[in-house]
């Protein structure tokens, strides 16, 4: 759980932190305390407390009784901070689920894979906690998140591996068990 923000004592502390980098904070680097502590503040770490069933639930339509095929949307922009370096990732996530009654709106989708993403998350946290939402929050028998992401902690410092794509899938649900339900899905993300 995150307690308090405080952004000025963030940008205190993001001054601090070039200053012992041996950084001057004049000129050029004046602001930079305070719009880093500004972006993490009011959108980087925006989704940090925000319970992701009742936003995914919220507005759902009632399909009426099933059986109901698979839903997907795929090629949603994710962008989420890495946890260990403080540095971000970038890609695209596919999100489906099968349906027991409710369907949510596509911005809906979208807006929990944003609201997901913008928080202190590993990217296989991520995609579970996605996963999970599309469960618990639409009470759909199974959903999965893929995410293909870049992250510039391996692009930018280390083994330097601009071209690498993390792939990652999260199953919940009855796509968590090796039953037909699964082999259902994998079949329908394997056949784009």
């Amino acid at each position: 759980m995150i307690g308090t923000r405080d952004q000025r004592r963030a940008a205190r502390a993001i001054d601090e932190f070039l200053h012992a980098l041996g950084f001057s904070t004049d000129g050029e680097l004046s602001q930079t305390g305070a719009l880093v502590a500004k972006a993490w503040d009011e959108d980087l770490l925006q989704g940090e407390g925000v319970p992701l069933a009742p936003l995914i639930r919220s507005g759902c339509l009632d399909l009426g009784e099933g059986p109901h095929g698979i839903a997907g949307l795929r090629g949603i922009d994710v962008t989420s901070m890495c946890p260990h370096h403080l540095m971000p990732s970038h890609g695209s996530a596919t999100v489906a689920y099968l349906p027991d009654r409710l369907a949510p709106g596509l911005g809906k989708v979208s807006q929990l894979v944003h609201t997901a993403s913008r928080r202190l998350v590993l990217q296989e946290t991520l995609g579970l906690e996605i996963a999970k939402a599309l469960c618990d929050g639409l009470g759909a028998r199974g959903a999965l998140c893929r995410l293909e992401m870049s992250h510039t902690c391996l692009i930018s410092r280390g083994e330097r591996q601009s071209r690498a794509i993390f792939d990652t899938v999260a199953f919940a649900g009855s796509f968590n068990e090796d039953c037909s339900d699964r082999s259902l899905v994998l079949a329908w993300l394997n056949a784009a």
